[in-house]
């Protein structure tokens, strides 16, 4: 049986606000296995971004649980918070978030310099590997401003994958990239998803990005729903 490697149980954010309290998520219930590829779409505003960030332990829930690789992250401090997402999640943002006085290399070196064991040699080598596995190991000394938006994602992509992450999730990964470009994306996060064994979670506006994976759910109104119950293996 696959083993769950995300599990959110009555997970719920509000905000409050001077007149009341805002719902953005509403006693969400996840479960999410191992190597599974979900998508989370969603109209503007409907807190799919919110939702991505407390599922990687980047924001807190104002209520509910939420268990990473086995741990109850309800439970942690945030600096024990830090150490999970160090070792065990990448995330891609839609607005890349490269450093731009930093080459390709240097960018995708850096959580490596992260962790406790960091040895330079191993690691630079390690981060020209990923390079080379998204097809940048050419461009490996370029800065971000020289290099075209698909190029940047693909830098974004090895840099949330070097520390050899269980958990990928992605904020609309291909949302700033034209047509052909967004495609080509989609098709290296699938085949990395293949290769290494990664969770891939995606939230998009990208429909057909959506149909890719295996399981695609709506937010609304702070509920997720299942696009394709069929496919929904959450029970």
């Amino acid at each position: 049986m696959p083993q769950p490697i995300i599990v959110a149980q009555q997970l719920s954010q509000k905000v409050q606000l001077k007149s009341q309290d805002l719902t953005i998520l509403d006693a969400i219930n996840l479960e999410i296995q191992v190597g599974e590829q979900v998508a989370i779409t969603g109209r503007s505003g409907s807190g799919k971004s919110t939702l991505l960030g407390v599922l990687a332990s980047l924001d807190r829930a104002t209520q509910g649980e939420l268990w990473l690789c086995g741990q109850a992250v309800h439970l942690l401090n945030e600096e024990q918070r830090a150490k999970l997402r160090l070792q065990n999640i990448g995330f891609i943002f839609q607005s890349f978030q490269l450093l731009p006085h930093l080459s390709a290399l240097e960018n995708v070196l850096l959580p490596l310099r992260l962790q406790a064991n960091f040895h330079y040699a191993h690691a630079l080598q390690h981060a020209k590997e990923m390079l080379q596995r998204v097809g940048l190991l050419a461009h490996a000394q370029q800065l971000p401003k020289v290099m075209s938006g698909g190029e940047q994602q693909r830098v974004a992509i090895a840099r949330a994958l070097v520390t050899t992450p269980k958990i990928i999730f992605a904020d609309e990964p291909t949302g700033n990239l034209d047509r052909q470009t967004a495609a080509e994306i989609e098709q290296l996060l699938f085949r990395l998803n293949q290769e290494m064994g990664v969770t891939l979670v995606i939230v998009t506006h990208d429909l057909n990005l959506a149909a890719q994976c295996q399981r695609h759910y709506e937010l609304v109104q702070g509920q997720l729903y299942a696009v394709n119950p069929q496919q929904d293996l959450s029970g």
